[in-house]
């Protein structure tokens, strides 16, 4: 798969945050779709199977990211699922899914913390969907 054929639904409700990181994402070659909240997110995934998400934890509510992941796992087990959040930095508060016990309840593949370059980002992605 070339990286010019994937897809990557984006999913935050900071607009600066997320049109850096489409803006990211489309410069090292992908395709995108950005939205800003966790309804609008649920209506592209009723609709579309990206091949990747990236998402905000906090966005309607203070647990958007990980409801979307459960959603989009469930419809589409297969698809990864990047967790982008500054929750630690804002709150003190850290998750992690290290454990097979956060990992069953988060469901993402990865969890990163805001602030993550986009050469680091663009080379999780590539781990995830193995380029």
């Amino acid at each position: 798969m070339k990286k010019s054929d994937i897809k990557i639904l984006i999913a935050d409700d900071d607009p600066d945050y997320l049109y850096q990181t489409v803006f990211n994402l489309e410069k090292a070659g992908y395709k995108t779709m950005g939205v800003e909240s966790q309804a609008e997110a649920e209506s592209i995934i009723a609709r579309f199977k990206p091949d990747l998400a990236i998402f905000d934890l906090m966005m309607e509510n203070d647990d958007s990211g990980f409801i979307l992941c459960y959603k989009l796992k469930r419809k589409y087990p297969d698809v990864p699922v990047i967790i982008a959040t500054a929750v630690s930095y804002e709150t003190g508060l850290t998750f992690s899914i290290d454990s097979d016990r956060e990992k069953s309840w988060i469901r993402a593949d990865r969890y990163l913390e805001k602030g993550i370059r986009a050469e680091q980002l663009d080379q999780e992605v590539m781990k995830l969907l193995k380029l």
